[in-house]
């Protein structure tokens, strides 16, 4: 049976980011699903995930969504947009590939420039796009 393509797609985008210098340098390797207690900012998170599934001349596919929220307490939007950007620079072009299924494309599907409610912290929402072949 092969990796849920969801989760193999989560791993491959915490690999990419983490080895990417310009990420690197914005928030030193700090990339979560689930978010340590007392972490500092930046830092980047996994949001939800929404596959949507479609059978096509009998291939197995499906469309799947994934949002990664960046964090920032710096003031203003100015940091949480160049951490986007580099997230969107490193997650583009073939860089990414799943084991167990194949990923036929993966594209910025929209972007959200949040203040959250306490009035400091940016969120900057990423929804990635993603074509999936699953195996």
């Amino acid at each position: 049976m092969s990796e849920d393509a969801a989760h193999e797609l989560q791993v491959a985008i915490v690999t990419c980011l983490k080895a990417d210098a310009d990420v690197t340098a914005l928030i030193a390797g700090r990339v979560y699903d689930r978010v340590p207690q007392g972490v500092s900012l930046p830092y980047v998170s996994f949001g939800p995930t929404q596959e949507l599934p479609e059978d096509a001349d009998g291939l197995d596919l499906s469309d799947l969504f994934i949002q990664l929220s960046v964090w920032s307490d710096d003031p203003g939007f100015a940091e949480g947009r160049r951490i986007a950007k580099a997230v969107v620079a490193a997650l583009s072009g073939d860089t990414l590939s799943l084991n167990d299924n194949a990923l036929v494309y993966l594209e910025l599907d929209s972007r959200r420039d949040l203040r959250d409610p306490d009035g400091l912290t940016t969120h900057i929402a990423l929804t990635f796009r993603a074509g999936i072949e699953n195996h």
